[in-house]
């Protein structure tokens, strides 16, 4: 029998000046080890909700826990146990990308050859090993964004935020980072992920909330949430029926 990792009751966010709530009145309850997908279209509350659920930003109203704690309670124990890869790289560019890792696990508290070894491995899963000792700003988008993923891992992180993880990446780097999320979610990594990749979306999550307008439209498996919606195909087919065909451009 599985437990819930997330429970968010009402949760609401407004932004200072903002005419609507990004997040309204929003409801879930996530399990543990999910893969959670977070879909919806540009402006749907996504990035804002996860904001929340990191931390980063408070909600205007409600409540949510993460492994039944609360920030305002046990925000450092619940830091210990999330892991972050937020769409923007969040690397020094001018430092090799081992430098960088050593760097952020230290933050963790890692051990420095426990570390390196940590390191070392993910690097070598992930096809970066023989670039470690290159700077980051040398590397493609893709090898980025695999160095990304590892600064959130490193700590082996109970719940794993991804925003974008594959956003403007090439297949093969795509197919390795998948590879890679759902290892982490075999040994115990409940994975919250928000993309706009939606087939992709369909073939790795377990579980996917639609959200649009702050709301959660729809939530279910994505093989339910194709045969609960008529002529649908696949998950795109559900996403527009929900969602609609009106272009989402923002300034």
């Amino acid at each position: 029998m599985t437990n819930s990792i997330i429970e968010i009751n009402k949760l609401y966010k407004k932004y200072k000046e903002a005419d609507d709530f990004s997040v309204n009145d929003l409801s879930l309850v996530i399990q543990e080890n999910e893969i959670f997908g977070l879909l919806g279209p540009n402006g749907a509350g996504k990035t804002t909700l996860l904001s929340m659920l990191c931390g980063l930003i408070k909600p205007t109203s409600g409540t949510f826990s993460i492994d039944k704690m609360t920030y305002d309670k046990e925000a450092n124990t619940i830091k210990k146990i999330i892991g972050v890869v937020p769409q923007e790289y969040a690397l020094y560019p001018t430092l090799t990308a081992k430098e960088n890792l050593m760097y952020f696990g230290s933050m963790y508290g890692l051990k420095a050859n426990d570390l390196s070894n940590k390191v070392d491995d993910a690097l070598d899963y992930l096809g970066l090993l023989k670039f470690s000792n290159k700077k980051i700003d040398t590397f493609s988008g893709g090898m980025k964004r695999r160095v990304n993923l590892i600064a959130g891992i490193l700590h082996s992180p109970k719940v794993l935020f991804l925003d974008e993880p594959t956003v403007g990446v090439d297949v093969q780097s795509k197919n390795v980072i998948i590879d890679y999320l759902k290892e982490l979610n075999s040994k115990g990594t409940t994975i919250i992920y928000t993309s706009h990749h939606l087939s992709e979306a369909q073939d790795f999550c377990s579980e996917i909330a639609i959200i649009d307008h702050g709301k959660i439209y729809a939530q279910g498996t994505p093989n339910s949430l194709i045969e609960q919606t008529a002529d649908a195909h696949n998950l795109e087919d559900v996403f527009i029926s929900l969602t609609g065909k009106e272009l989402r451009d923002a300034i």
